[in-house]
């Protein structure tokens, strides 16, 4: 059974593993960021913010709807195991003036929810509810379940829930309720997902990444190929590091998070001589202590003119802009000139992380650097918190 939710100590992520170029990173990343570069970070304080009051006051208009006996048994089945219910998708029978009211407030705070996080409108439902008691318990009393918001503080020691009467209580995070609560979070797989699109997309602009149109025909992560590589793939194919598998440790988590949401960055030098960036999704890296097999592509080889790299990785609780983010990364990394010789990244890359992700706050995960086309076998991270095998892979063209 897993632990829990990964959680480290250093970034809340959905995973982005940077790869940035030098032994010398180390020293890098251990260093604080400098006051001009936190300046021109984005806010995630204010992302999680804006988040988080969202995740509030639905809480606080479902928890006044459950009054309702036929709609509470509605929820109730719905979400019954545990089971995750976005909640545009909760959908009643007959329609009452507090569903209504309830349905006008979930439109609202997507809105909402999709613009702090740096997303289009329409991209879909982001808010997703889930009973936090035990799978098979009794269907709750109408106007007697209390619904949680959750926080993206991971250090917080209590999170607000709301009763019938939209009155505010306040629920011990280190201790799981003895009574029926709801629980209003994030679904952070999708927007994750549409997060590393705008991501790539912005950084794309800049001349930092590679187009869409490049990137659906890399390979997928299982190593397969979608086509031929845009970046110098050669006749027969290219050399890639590839994930035969990779954990991370845990700390005590609180009982209102789900599952992790980790991804991944690529920095170095592309094949210009320019400063390159590649985001890497890892939606299977859901709980720390626990061993997966993803058989991922980390890095492809085709993309890098030094044979070096470094991989960073994040998780998203829910605070990050992504669009911002990445306004932040091309400012920053953008200022360092084009290279005929290999100079390291990893110091400008992470300069463009905001404060609030820096190595004390729980959405930074690990690294490794130093990476090459060669190397192989068990590596471990140097925060100590992670392992990650690798192994040279050469994809082979259709």
């Amino acid at each position: 059974m897993p632990s829990g939710r990964i959680r480290i100590g250093a970034l809340g992520l959905t995973v982005l593993s940077l790869i940035a170029v030098s032994a010398g990173q180390a020293a890098a990343a251990n260093a604080a960021p400098s006051a001009s570069a936190s300046a021109s970070a984005p806010t995630a304080s204010s992302a999680g913010a804006a988040v988080d009051k969202a995740k509030r006051e639905v809480a606080r208009a479902l928890a006044r709807s459950l009054s309702d006996k036929r709609w509470n048994a509605e929820v109730a089945a719905q979400t019954r195991g545990n089971k995750a219910v976005t909640l545009e998708g909760l959908t009643p029978r007959t329609a009452t003036p507090s569903t209504r009211s309830l349905a006008r407030v979930i439109s609202e705070q997507e809105r909402s929810v999709a613009k702090a996080k740096g997303l289009s409108a329409e991209t879909g439902p982001l808010l997703r509810l889930r009973a936090a008691g035990a799978p098979d318990a009794a269907v709750p009393a109408a106007g007697k379940v209390l619904v949680a918001a959750t926080t993206s503080d991971d250090h917080a020691s209590t999170i607000t829930a709301y009763d019938a009467q939209g009155r505010a209580h306040t629920l011990d995070t280190r201790s799981a309720p003895r009574q029926a609560v709801y629980v209003v979070d994030l679904d952070t797989a999708r927007t994750r997902a549409a997060g590393m699109e705008v991501l790539q997309d912005e950084l794309a602009k800049n001349g930092l990444a590679a187009s869409k149109a490049a990137r659906s025909k890399a390979p997928d992560s299982a190593g397969r190929p979608n086509g031929q590589n845009s970046a110098a793939s050669g006749d027969k194919g290219f050399w890639a590091t590839k994930i035969k598998e990779i954990q991370v440790s845990d700390a005590q988590e609180p009982w209102f998070k789900g599952e992790a949401d980790v991804f991944a960055l690529v920095a170095g030098y592309g094949l210009d001589g320019k400063t390159r960036v590649d985001a890497v999704d890892m939606p299977y890296l859901d709980w720390a202590n626990t061993a997966y097999q993803p058989g991922q592509i980390l890095v492809n080889w085709s993309n890098y003119k030094f044979d070096t790299a470094d991989v960073i990785l994040w998780e998203d609780d829910g605070d990050i802009n992504y669009k911002a983010l990445a306004q932040s990364l091309s400012a920053i990394v953008l200022t360092v000139a084009n290279q005929a010789a290999f100079i390291p990244l990893a110091a400008a890359v992470i300069n463009a992380m905001p404060d609030s992700w820096w190595t004390d706050d729980p959405d930074y995960v690990e690294s490794w650097y130093s990476l090459t086309k060669d190397s192989t076998g068990s590596l471990r991270g140097v925060s100590n918190r992670g392992t990650m095998t690798v192994e040279p892979y050469f994809v082979n063209q259709f």
